[in-house]
């Protein structure tokens, strides 16, 4: 393809989509957890979320970049090339504003996109964990995870790694993000402990639900960049992810409603809300190479599996997963990225292109399913090591009277809504 020539229509759209990707984080995770946790911990959320944006903003364009995107490690032959691309793009090495990249944009643009992929993936983390970590250990924690679990990550699937050489699909983050932070995001909660007012049947209530569905609202729209996105250009593909990902969410979202109706007695609006988010995660590997009819499916199926996990395995095996990241995130994540090795269609993909075993391509099924199943096992085994290792020499579990208190004080000497 010719990237000699700069294409202001697909410039324009990549820079709206990071904002829209940003919007995710700051506002849209922070509210979304921020209400869903008490009044006392509303600011632990907020500052664990800014917190991200700056470190994670810092460490991609040092390294992260070039340690998932660079390409010098494989065509010197280094051993290193099959965890990392190299680092002759630290810091934005031979990267001016002439350089081009992939849908003929600035080469700058689709940094700053990416860099808002690796901003939302560890924010997902920390509903596991709300209400009862140290700042201090956190810091630690979330800055090395960052490091060892999303760069290997996003180099194997996007940049050029094993993965994506084996033909593994994930248009804009199945794997790479809600895999890799759900499964993160149950090992903390596992390892970490149940709060100590955790009680089977007797859900702690979230403090502002206004503040659970704004975060939901500017989650569904940021996702739009998200999705419609990562196809980097103005195109038809990017009209089909932005179709499919409005659906699927739409089908989550109402068969979220209904069984809660069913189960609960109730249509609430918290469980409206999860069932969005568990549609958009569903649809994020699967956007850019199913149909409607895809997105259907993949919006009926995965509420249904994640209301299950939610309601019925998290009591059954009493782990606290706090705002349910492995549940909707996690689960949603793996649902996804097996059902785009079911419904891929030539209809998107194009002749030639992938399909999946719906359409008779059994082999890209097993793809999707190898591909989910690395993205478990070298998740939970970095966090595994990193919780062991931060634990161990910082802490990361506040002290009974902090978490009692609450963390806005004892942690960040402030209150959100005054004392």
């Amino acid at each position: 393809m010719d990237i000699t020539t700069l294409n202001s229509g697909n410039t324009a759209w990549i820079m709206i989509s990071t904002i829209l990707v940003l919007l995710m984080s700051i506002p849209g995770i922070a509210l979304f957890y921020g209400g869903l946790v008490r009044r006392k911990n509303i600011l632990s959320i907020v500052m664990q979320t800014l917190f991200i944006v700056g470190i994670v903003s810092i460490l991609w364009i040092a390294f992260g970049y070039s340690w998932a995107f660079d390409t010098s490690f494989a065509e010197e032959g280094n051993p290193l090339a099959f965890l990392m691309g190299g680092f002759d793009k630290a810091f934005l090495h031979g990267i001016d504003i002439h350089t081009l990249t992939t849908g003929n944009i600035p080469e700058l643009v689709f940094v700053m996109f990416q860099c808002m992929f690796a901003i939302i993936t560890p924010a997902l983390i920390l509903g596991a964990f709300a209400e009862r970590i140290k700042f201090s250990g956190y810091i630690v924690f979330i800055t090395l995870w960052v490091i060892l679990a999303y760069f290997p990550m996003a180099h194997w699937v996007w940049g050029g790694g094993f993965l994506q050489q084996m033909g593994a699909i994930d248009f804009a983050g199945g794997t790479v993000v809600h895999i890799n932070a759900g499964i993160s995001a149950l090992v903390m909660a596992v390892m970490l402990g149940k709060r100590m007012d955790y009680r089977i049947g007797h859900p702690i209530t979230p403090h502002n639900v206004t503040y659970v569905f704004m975060g939901t609202s500017f989650l569904w729209l940021g996702w739009f960049g998200f999705n419609a996105g990562s196809g980097l250009a103005a195109d038809g593909l990017a009209a089909n992810a932005f179709l499919v990902t409005h659906i699927a969410t739409a089908m989550a979202a109402i068969t979220w409603m209904v069984m809660d109706w069913i189960c609960n007695k109730k249509p609430t609006t918290i469980g409206a809300c999860t069932g969005a988010v568990a549609g958009l995660v569903a649809i994020t590997p699967a956007a850019g190479t199913v149909d409607l009819l895809g997105a259907f499916f993949i919006g009926i199926i995965t509420p249904i599996i994640c209301f299950f996990m939610v309601a019925v395995v998290k009591p059954h095996f009493k782990y606290d997963d706090a705002l349910d990241a492995f549940g909707v995130h996690g689960i949603g994540g793996i649902i996804g990225s097996v059902l785009t090795g079911v419904f891929a269609t030539q209809f998107i993909t194009g002749e030639g292109g992938v399909q999946g075993a719906l359409y008779g391509d059994w082999h890209q099924l097993w793809v999707q399913v190898f591909t989910t199943v690395i993205s478990i096992v070298f998740s939970a085994v970095i966090t595994y090591i990193l919780f062991k290792v931060v634990d161990a020499t910082i802490g990361l579990r506040v002290d009974k009277r902090v978490e009692e208190e609450g963390l806005d004080i004892y942690e960040h000497g402030e209150s959100a809504y005054g004392h």
